[in-house]
């Protein structure tokens, strides 16, 4: 019998890690370049329709629903699949990266889903995206535990009825991995983590009484929710399981994709699980997208933007009754606290907000909602048990009420909050500490007591690039200038290194990490994704 044919994938400057030969088998690798080779032309013809578009919104300062598709959102015939039993109730989700002691945790959390994260919460090293894999086939087998080198504790897997249902993110179709190439070219991420998931997974996921789920991340119209839909039918049918076993839940975390809901969900609809409402990678779409809108489009600090604002509110409204008109989950947003172990007052007043949120989303009609600790699962939990009781979901709640106009998703004006000095000296902190960190290869950070991802570093540093090229003045009467924001990044470098010490600040990355946030905010050429010039900086 003659040896398979070698993949046309190959791996370069990649350091050999322990074990990556059982993820990166020919068989997968064969899998992962057939994804490319089908699917990566009509990935770059997306992304140049997404430059297109944005050239359009400069010119017109506009969104609008698309008149070529109001028959799709006119007829109320269609629906999506019936959820699967283990993606029913999904009252509460915690979020993560794919480390070994976070999938542990996670899947003991308590929480109905885990989203394991090879996007915002994870740095792209070839560790992390490879050893992610390790984690989830070893999880799947029980065949995972962990002992903490400092403290000692050893962790392991509940029993299986205990344990969360995964659903996996895979990168943006924005990025690619340099480490998997093809002809020489990068392949894109999206495929690689998708790739290599699904082909060792999904069989063994089906067997468990699961299957393959994904949340789908960055989405920007419904073209691109289509192109999911195409991966997904090949994917089946080259594994060999049933059409219709993947499930998919998209992140409505772009401006575009608000407009196009019901679309996205009608392309994706024997796969579609819902869609999600993701606060800070929203309003960082916003501000790439109308950037050149002027002053009404000039977003406050981001902690003054609650979900409660007009335009927040309209969003969140119309994307559950978008999903309960279509049978599909709402998910609602994030609850990014970390307790304290050392403030029991911070944690009081953190947790009231917390529990007055998952209240909010739980009344609006949302089936379910995000957590980033452990600690905050019993909070939200008992917010949609008081909803729900023993109803999985609620999505006979059709708020009918609800009816949102094109306008009202972009009425940034309708918010009373202006941009703050100390907004600038927080967007600035938070950018250079996260940055510093994601070029260390950590991607959820706890910063303040909250968990941050790269969204958070991405509405920092485009609300400063915003201030600045809007002239913004702020309360103490300085104008936001681009000598204004280097003059607080060295402020800020200088109090970390007084912080944390000469020695801990010279093993960090901390000057490279002002400096790329710098570059970045004060670009007059606004770079798409700051992960893109980051991930040419990042080791490994």
């Amino acid at each position: 019998m003659s040896a398979p044919a070698p993949s046309p994938l190959a791996v370069v400057d990649a350091e050999p890690l322990p074990r990556q030969e059982e993820v990166l088998t020919e068989a997968a690798l064969a899998f992962v370049a057939e994804l490319h080779r089908r699917f990566t032309p009509r990935r770059d013809e997306l992304l140049a329709r997404r430059a297109e578009r944005r050239a359009e919104i400069a010119r017109t300062s506009t969104l609008d629903f698309l008149p070529e598709t109001a028959a799709i959102r006119a007829d109320d015939s269609w629906k999506v699949a019936p959820a699967p039993a283990a993606l029913n109730d999904r009252r509460v989700e915690i979020t993560g990266p794919t480390d070994r002691k976070m999938t542990i945790n996670a899947l003991n959390s308590g929480a109905r889903v885990w989203l394991a994260d090879f996007e915002d919460a994870s740095a792209p090293t070839w560790e992390n995206v490879i050893l992610g894999q390790v984690n989830l086939i070893d999880a799947y087998q029980r065949n995972i535990d962990f002992t903490d080198p400092r403290s000692g504790k050893s962790y392991a897997l509940k029993p299986a009825d205990k344990l969360a249902t995964v659903v996996m993110r895979p990168r943006g179709w924005h990025l690619e991995e340099r480490h998997l190439t093809f002809d020489g070219r990068p392949v894109p991420g999206a495929l690689v983590d998708f790739g290599l998931y699904f082909f060792h997974n999904a069989q063994r996921l089906i067997d468990l009484g699961k299957g393959p789920y994904f949340y789908l991340p960055k989405t920007e119209s419904h073209l691109e929710a289509r192109l999911w839909n195409d991966i997904f039918v090949f994917a089946q049918d080259y594994v060999g399981i049933p059409q219709g076993t993947v499930r998919a839940t998209v992140l409505i975390e772009t401006i575009t994709a608000a407009y196009e809901m019901e679309e996205i969900l009608y392309e994706l609809r024997d796969h579609a699980a819902g869609l999600n409402a993701g606060r800070w990678d929203y309003l960082f779409s916003i501000v790439k997208n109308f950037r050149d809108g002027g002053a009404k489009f000039v977003l406050p600090d981001r902690n003054a933007v609650t979900m409660t604002a007009p335009f927040m509110r309209a969003y969140t409204e119309l994307l559950v009754r978008t999903c309960h008109k279509r049978g599909a989950h709402a998910i609602g947003g994030m609850a990014a606290f970390i307790p304290s172990r050392k403030d029991a007052e911070v944690n009081k007043v953190a947790f009231e907000k917390v529990k007055a949120d998952k209240d909010r989303e739980a009344g609006d009609g949302f089936d379910g909602s995000w957590v980033a600790h452990p600690d905050l699962v019993p909070i939200a939990m008992a917010s949609f048990d008081a909803v729900l009781g023993d109803k999985p979901n609620q999505k006979d709640r059709l708020r009918e009420d609800v009816s949102v106009a094109p306008g009202d998703l972009i009425a940034i004006d309708s918010l009373d909050a202006k941009p703050t000095y100390d907004g600038l000296v927080s967007a600035v902190q938070v950018g250079v500490r996260y940055i510093e960190a994601w070029l260390r290869g950590l991607g959820a950070v706890a910063i303040f007591n909250l968990m941050e991802d790269a969204a958070t570093a991405e509405i920092s540093r485009s609300q400063i690039w915003q201030w600045i090229n809007a002239g913004v003045v702020f309360e103490n009467g300085k104008t936001a200038t681009p000598e204004l924001a280097r003059q607080v990044a060295a402020e800020e470098l200088a109090a970390i290194r007084a912080e944390i010490g000469e020695e801990a600040f010279a093993a960090g990355k901390w000057q490279q990490a002002h400096d790329l946030l710098l570059h970045v905010s004060l670009d007059a050429d606004y770079a798409d994704f700051l992960t893109l010039p980051a991930y040419e900086q990042l080791v490994g």
